[in-house]
């Protein structure tokens, strides 16, 4: 684990320098948090104003219903890490651009090959197209919509290995849209499931 921590910690160092695009316009970086040894990584679209406020993803409204969820699975934050395929807030919380996609996504998949997770999970349309369009953002238009997708496990290779990708609901969704929360609690407890008894990484 100490490696994986120091080698996420080098590249949110040198992601810190550089001039991507909607740093100008937010007030921190927000690369990630949990558990760098975990076997479940999961991602998500882009900063909104808490995290951007606290320079950590998932710390407002929809984190703490993601709190919630990874509980009703016997899972906290210290069990996974979460990151975000954007690493600084858009203005207003607009939808992600390609071209932000484009610049901001090499170090997510840099934080993908250093943590090396047994199970990615996708939360919302956003990252769920960037993952399973196998990173490629002029072929994320190509991937069906989260509606179709959630819960239904895929593999992608990224960056030469293969991963086990389960699309879920982002919980912002759910919060706008409550219809959608025994849909997404029934993903988490079919995820659940699917971990079974295996021991995950780091705890």
């Amino acid at each position: 684990m100490a490696d994986k921590l120091i080698m996420l910690t080098e590249l949110r160092e040198s992601l810190s320098q550089l001039d991507l695009p909607l740093k100008e316009t937010a007030t921190n970086l927000v690369f990630g948090k949990g558990n760098p040894a975990t076997d479940i990584l999961f991602i998500g679209e882009a900063p909104g104003k808490n995290e951007d406020l606290q320079g950590l993803p998932f710390v407002g409204a929809a984190g703490k219903l993601l709190d919630t969820m990874l509980k009703s699975i016997g899972l906290t934050i210290d069990d996974i890490y979460i990151a975000n395929i954007l690493k600084y807030r858009p203005p207003n919380n607009r939808e992600p651009q390609k071209d932000e996609i484009m610049a901001h996504t090499p170090y997510l998949i840099e934080q993908i090959k250093i943590i090396q997770p047994k199970i990615i999970v996708t939360l919302g349309n956003y990252a769920t197209k960037f993952v399973l369009s196998g990173c490629s953002v002029d072929k994320m238009d190509a991937v069906p919509g989260i509606s179709t997708l959630h819960g239904k496990e895929k593999k992608v290779v990224i960056a030469g290995t293969s991963y086990r990708v389960v699309p879920m609901y982002h919980p912002a969704a759910l919060i706008y849209d409550q219809r959608l929360r025994p849909v997404a609690e029934l993903d988490f407890k079919n995820l659940k499931e699917e971990l079974g008894q295996r021991t995950l990484g780091g705890y």
